[in-house]
């Protein structure tokens, strides 16, 4: 059964929150980083992407970037931008994009259900990934960053959130640049941090829906010190680490398109001609944009048109993982017709969350690309069941909008 604590968050002053307030850290690269933090000295970037304060330092993975991001947290400390609690709580975070609302509990959670697969995964790691995050976290002696976990809903959690909701006023409320209302309540009294926490321990699994480097990256951490005190009771935060917790039922995930350099020696006829013959209809659409309406539907764009690709029936494994498209598209066209074995490691291929929309993909092929997939979204029933099973799912499957707000929660280890 799962875990969840409260605990003596590190956070933005009242006044510093929405200018503290930042995109994840993988969400960028360096100069866009800059970007967005250029002429905002309160902005979490000067923590999480530390070598922006480091213009001579052009490996983003040197010490002196972790060592950058302790001193600016201490350095927000210091100047009041940050203040900490002096007693454990839980939080409620509600993001709202497009009208659609997800509202979560912020608490720590726990290495060893991390090991035990009670907070279960349904990606692959990658180890040079996983050593930024551990150096960072190590290093500035904190999670800076939460996982973003679901649980399936459970409605005595939710009434204890709309009640607190109801009858307590939010330490922040307000809108980023992106369009994205961020809300945040503080929930510190011990009756219902009891409550809450007391509810989740009848919740069997938790899962990572985004975050699986953080999460893996903070249990190492957690082992490290493990390492480091021996007499270690259990009880030390280093023991825990930070997330935010959402039903499934709140949650939305966009398509996870494909972008690929050539057509690997083939012509456009014979490119139409083999993924006809691996067993789909194609059908010319245009210079519209086409839109899967539905699984086991996809678009191509090549040469400026639109084609509407379908699965036919017996193409379609009976298999959890087989039977998503992203597994499909993988094992009928993107492998055996265009030569990409590993989507992890290809440099033929690139990746497009569908928040930025199909026309992104058409401009990728105007600048440097040569054609684009896209996919229906998968579902959140598709995530849980793979997790479930114990099983992996496909590289870039999911995309998950909004992204968790950075910089309004830290968790000191």
């Amino acid at each position: 059964m799962a875990t969840v604590r409260a605990f003596k968050a590190i956070r933005p002053a009242q006044k510093y929150a929405s200018k503290v307030a930042s995109l994840p850290y993988d969400v960028m690269n360096r100069r866009e980083a800059e970007q967005m933090a250029e002429g905002n000295p309160y902005s979490f970037l000067h923590i999480c992407r530390a070598e922006i304060d480091l213009p001579n330092q052009k490996n983003p993975y040197d010490k002196s970037v972790y060592e950058k991001a302790k001193a600016n947290i201490q350095d927000f400390l210091h100047k009041g931008i940050f203040i900490q609690e002096e007693e454990p709580a839980l939080y409620i975070y509600r993001q709202i994009m497009d009208g659609r609302v997800q509202t979560g509990i912020v608490g720590t959670v726990s290495v060893d259900e991390y090991q035990n697969n009670t907070i279960k995964k349904h990606e692959y790691t990658r180890v040079e990934k996983e050593l930024d995050r551990i150096n960072h976290f190590d290093i500035c002696d904190a999670n800076t960053e939460p996982v973003f976990l679901t649980y399936r809903d459970d409605k005595r959690i939710r009434v204890l959130v709309d009640g607190w909701i109801a009858a307590n006023k939010p330490v922040y409320d307000f809108e980023t640049k992106d369009g994205i209302q961020h809300t945040l309540w503080t929930v510190d009294d011990p009756n219902t941090v009891s409550s809450i926490t007391e509810l989740f321990g009848e919740i069997p699994s938790l899962y990572i829906a985004d975050g699986h480097h953080r999460s893996a990256s903070a249990c190492k951490v957690g082992l490290k010190r493990r390492e480091e005190n021996p007499d270690y009771t259990g009880e030390e935060e280093f023991n825990f680490f930070m997330a935010v917790l959402f039903p499934d039922s709140d949650l939305h995930i966009f398509d996870y398109n494909r972008v690929v350099k050539d057509l690997n020696d083939n012509t456009v006829e014979s490119l139409i001609e083999k993924i006809k013959e691996a067993g789909f209809k194609v059908e010319k659409k245009g210079q519209d944009i086409y839109y899967p309406e539905a699984k086991h539907y996809f678009s191509m764009f090549l040469e400026d048109n639109w084609y509407r690709l379908t699965a036919k029936p017996e193409i379609i494994p009976d298999h959890v993982i087989d039977s998503l498209d992203v597994a499909i598209l993988q094992n009928r066209i993107l492998e055996p017709i265009l030569g990409i074995a590993d989507p992890r490691t290809d440099k033929r291929i690139d990746f497009v969350g569908g928040i930025r929309g199909l026309a992104e993909l058409e401009k990728r092929c105007h600048e440097d690309m040569k054609l684009a997939f896209a996919v229906h979204p998968v579902e959140i029933t598709d995530l849980l069941t793979v997790s479930d099973n114990d099983m992996v799912m496909p590289p870039k499957s999911t995309w998950f909008e909004p992204k968790l707000g950075s910089g309004l929660f830290l968790h000191q280890l």
